[in-house]
């Protein structure tokens, strides 16, 4: 909820001059497939500088007021739509449009300038009630011809109710920040979300959940499989084209590693991480730990550490093993190595560190016939 003060504000001059184009941008927060913790898309988002009131709802809101809500929409717009030519390859574009200016010159004139809407996702968004969805049809039947796909936003608050759903039949569906907040801790709020997870998959629509901003939402939405997500931490929106953050990134690795059993997963052990050799030395402060594996900051890791007594520990670079790897055939390539006994270091498929598996473990789960 905004605590911006709008009183007094002179609306009609300062629409005026943000529909021009001044002082307005977009951002672009990433949307991670959850099942293998890579960015597939990215929303835009707009943002407005430079003036007394920066809240984007309280712009839109009062532009629809002052009947400038179709133009003030379409500058957002091309300003989302001017870094579509750099997005990377295999990611789609989302951007927001409300539904009652959908059919205005305004808004039909920046699709028609795009032409082929191929990789984008128009978000129907609810911030006004739409009596007729049917009036709509020949404007999302030509945004469906030229390409582009159909969301609907905040499922499950507003006006966006199941009749609205059916109607539409989008392709994608974004679950309202209220049902994802708190998800963790909430068992009616995960019984819900496994609902409109199972309608979404009968209608061939995805379901993205928005607004997460826990390790603990994230990781319950994970479980139950939810396929897309968005949240500040996953990912604050920024310029073209932010990573998620390492946190989220290390957290999706691993839920996906407990999950798959195959390779050397059932091999894997955790050990201390660091990215600095400085650091080591305090991880070896508990008894417990053995083996430190230093990464660089991205979490890719570059060797283990397991001497806590040398002065300035000796960083060699380890052996990486995709830990999909079978076990016979990691194992032939470590016996290459002068020191063969050291541990793998295993990463995803992204690069990023899962674990280690220790020479003696590989050996005997080869002889086990694993």
């Amino acid at each position: 909820m905004t605590t911006e003060v709008t009183d007094g504000l002179d609306w009609p001059a300062l629409l005026e001059s943000a529909i021009d184009g001044a002082g307005v941008s977009a951002v672009y927060q990433p949307i991670v497939d959850l099942a293998r913790g890579v960015v597939v898309g990215y929303e835009a988002l707009t943002r407005f500088e430079g003036y007394p009131v920066s809240n984007p709802e309280l712009w839109f809101g009062a532009a629809g007021r002052h009947g400038r809500g179709a133009d003030l929409q379409a500058t957002a717009l091309r300003k989302a739509l001017a870094e579509r030519g750099g997005l990377p390859r295999n990611c789609f574009l989302t951007v927001n449009v409300g539904p009652e200016v959908l059919d205005h010159p305004a808004i039909r004139k920046v699709w028609a300038d795009e032409g082929d809407l191929r990789g984008l996702v128009v978000e129907l968004t609810e911030h006004f009630a739409v009596d007729d969805y049917t009036a709509l049809e020949p404007d999302l039947n030509r945004l469906r011809a030229a390409g582009a796909l159909i969301a609907v936003d905040d499922a499950g608050s507003g006006y966006a109710g199941l009749t609205h759903l059916l109607t539409l039949r989008p392709s994608m569906i974004k679950l309202d920040r209220a049902l994802v907040q708190d998800v963790d801790q909430d068992e009616a709020k995960r019984a819900l979300v496994e609902m409109v997870g199972t309608f979404a998959g009968r209608i061939d629509a995805w379901l993205l959940a928005e607004g997460i901003e826990r390790a603990g939402e994230l990781e319950a939405l994970a479980a139950l499989q939810v396929p897309l997500a968005q949240g500040y931490h996953l990912s604050r929106p920024a310029g073209p084209w932010a990573p998620i953050t390492d946190e989220a990134g290390h957290l999706l690795t691993m839920q996906s590693v407990n999950r798959d059993r195959s390779g050397l997963r059932p091999l894997l052990e955790r050990s201390a991480t660091v990215t600095d050799v400085g650091d080591a030395y305090a991880a070896f402060a508990d008894p417990t730990v053995d083996l430190v594996v230093l990464c660089d900051d991205y979490q890719r890791p570059i060797a283990a550490i397991d001497d806590r007594t040398s002065p300035i520990p000796l960083v060699i670079p380890d052996m990486k093993v995709n830990v999909g790897t079978r076990p016979a055939d990691a194992a032939a390539r470590a016996v290459t190595r002068p020191d063969w006994t050291r541990p793998l270091l295993c990463t995803d498929d992204n690069g990023r560190y899962v674990g280690v598996v220790r020479m003696p473990r590989l050996i005997q789960a080869i002889s086990s016939g694993i």
